[in-house]
């Protein structure tokens, strides 16, 4: 399961994320948790001190060892140096699992201990002062478009990113790599201008999309949003005592959160084991290609010097199997 957390900045997406990611770990279920917001606060929301979150390898910084370990033995793609953040697996390329241990991991990736047990926890670094007038924050979120677009995960296998605030999500198809993106909308019109945006985007993709209501005090807020976003609204949560110990960072066990948002995250999870049956993946590879095919002809193949179309392999569809001729 590939799950996708966005919203407007301050919507609570994070706070969101982590808590589904606690709740994961507690159900005992392998996760891999993924901060891709330009704001790095997924590791703080998990627990981690300044400093231990400071020092949380950036997934930006590791691109071109990223690029080249992905890239295998894969004879379209003739250095690491012409892959860019949409280029699709082919025979010979490595592609990636959940629960395994590789080099990807062992570069990105740190064990971050939760009640319950441990997620591995990866993040594209932060946008720094010498990035201004010199780079986008998009070639950073390149290595996790990457990650996903190489890795096999199955069922009750959990992947939960949390996504750069806003629309900005839809710079680049990243939007399309999930099976369910759950959408935190606050009970107010710009929290549900967000969900608009992402709907009209995403309908042309199949992108399956559930709101969130977050900060919802009471009957009022919550036919707001009924009328607003009708039956994409999934759950609506509202104050927590645990939560803003959390913030605080002294939280209890997790066990104590309220029954209320503990009910909520059980639906989340629930609503996205459904989903993930339902995925499709010839129509997965596709939606990759077609990003590809759109990156390589609008900068890609300017900025590499090579023809990047001619990176797709034809025959090869991502799969549980790892892949399929078709």
């Amino acid at each position: 399961m590939k799950i996708a957390f966005v919203g407007k900045g301050g919507s609570g997406k994070t706070t969101l994320s982590s808590l589904f990611i606690r709740h994961l770990v507690a159900v005992g279920a392998p996760v891999v948790a993924v901060d891709a917001d330009i704001n790095q606060h997924l590791g703080a929301a998990l627990g981690l001190d300044d400093a231990e979150a400071a020092g949380l390898p950036a997934m930006g910084d590791r691109l071109p060892s990223i690029k080249d370990y992905l890239r295998g033995s894969n004879p379209r793609i003739a250095s690491a140096e012409t892959m860019i953040k949409t280029t699709p697996p082919g025979q010979g390329s490595r592609l990636l699992r959940v629960r395994e241990n590789n080099p990807v991991y062992d570069a990105c990736a740190r064990p971050v201990k939760l009640d319950g047990g441990t997620a591995r926890l990866m993040v594209t670094g932060p946008f720094t002062d010498a990035d201004l007038g010199v780079a986008c924050y998009h070639s950073k979120t390149g290595a996790v478009e990457l990650f996903l677009n190489h890795l096999v995960d199955g069922p009750h296998e959990y992947v939960v990113v949390d996504m750069t605030a806003g629309s900005d999500s839809f710079a680049s198809g990243m939007f399309t790599r999930f099976d369910i993106t759950f959408l935190v909308a606050e009970p107010t019109r710009k929290g549900v201008s967000v969900y608009r945006q992402y709907k009209e985007y995403a309908q042309d993709y199949g992108v399956a999309l559930k709101v969130v209501g977050n900060k919802v005090q009471g009957q009022d807020d919550l036919d707001f949003l009924r009328a607003e976003v009708g039956d994409d609204l999934l759950v609506a949560v509202g104050h927590s005592d645990w939560v803003r110990a959390m913030e605080k960072g002294r939280p209890s066990a997790f066990e104590h959160l309220e029954e209320a948002d503990r009910d909520s995250l059980r639906t989340l999870q629930a609503t996205a084991d459904v989903t993930y049956h339902r995925r499709d993946w010839e129509r997965y590879t596709r939606q990759m290609i077609h990003f590809h095919l759109k990156n390589a002809s609008t900068w890609g193949n300017a900025r590499t010097g090579a023809d990047l179309a001619a990176q797709v392999d034809p025959g090869f569809v991502l799969g549980e199997g790892f892949a399929a001729t078709a």
